[in-house]
């Protein structure tokens, strides 16, 4: 018997029954939401899309999604204390090949992400921002690694409002707010896992840019050639470009895809 939205509606509240949580149901969106008690930020899940995993892999699915909800909401509450000018602060995405120090010879400061990108910081200064560099932090009398916690939990308080695009049978969303630090929000863990739990087929993303985030939910081979060639338009396109690469999102890792076009046009 094929499982209905009110079937499962009752699978996830019994899944997500916490005191530190509260959950509600949007039927006109199928979905479900799933929130702290008390800070009221918290996660959605299209109960679609849970169906058509459930329907394939059972239980194992609903493991799964657990997980990752779980995984966002903790993400979200973590406390930070931060106070000045810190809350400036953000990570900006840039290719392994981006200078490694200033034009006065000053190292600028990054941190390694994947094969293909690596993480520096800025401190925002409105229309603009400047890198931060090994001479300002000895200034500040900071440590790196506080300048990292402070520069992930800003990212973390960016707005994330995917507009979403259906082609071949796969879903792609894109990030474009155009405040310079979109593909910072792969950088969002909880966003990444949120986006996990309610994936149909595999979650991949992409950086092209500076100025857009990918993510899509690949359900067909096809998926795979859509996102490498809609990668690659921006990255041609980009203003600040990052990679052409886009990479599979998968146990809080970020492996890249190395894709062959499988439908080259035919003469």
């Amino acid at each position: 018997m094929k499982m209905t939205t009110i079937k499962m509606k009752k699978k996830l509240d019994e899944l997500f029954k916490n005191e530190e949580w509260q959950t509600s149901f949007i039927r006109d969106k199928d979905l479900y939401r799933i929130e702290g008690a008390e800070s009221k930020q918290g996660v959605s899940i299209n109960i679609p899309n849970v169906i058509s995993k459930y329907e394939e892999r059972g239980d194992a699915a609903l493991d799964e999604l657990k997980f990752h909800v779980t995984e966002s909401l903790q993400m979200m509450h973590e406390e930070h204390h931060l106070s000045g000018q810190e809350q400036q602060i953000y990570p900006v995405i840039r290719s392994t090949s981006f200078p490694k120090e200033t034009k006065s010879e000053v190292p600028l400061l990054y941190s390694e992400h994947t094969a293909e990108t690596n993480i520096y910081y800025a401190l925002d200064l409105g229309s603009t921002y400047q890198l931060i560099d090994q001479q300002m932090l000895q200034e500040q009398g900071w440590t790196f690694d506080r300048l990292k916690e402070i520069a992930s939990f800003n990212v973390r308080s960016l707005s994330v409002e995917p507009k979403r695009d259906t082609v071949a049978g796969n879903d792609f969303y894109f990030i474009a707010t155009q405040d310079g630090y979109d593909a910072s929000r792969i950088l969002n863990e909880a966003f990444l896992e949120e986006m996990k739990a309610n994936a149909v087929g595999e979650l991949a993303v992409a950086v092209p840019h500076q100025d857009v985030f990918i993510v899509a939910d690949i359900q067909n081979d096809t998926g795979y050639d859509v996102l490498a060639q809609m990668t690659m338009k921006f990255f041609a396109e980009g203003r600040v470009p990052i990679t052409s690469l886009s990479f599979i999102y998968e146990d809080k890792h970020l492996e890249p895809v190395f894709i062959l076009a499988k439908n080259k046009p035919k003469n």
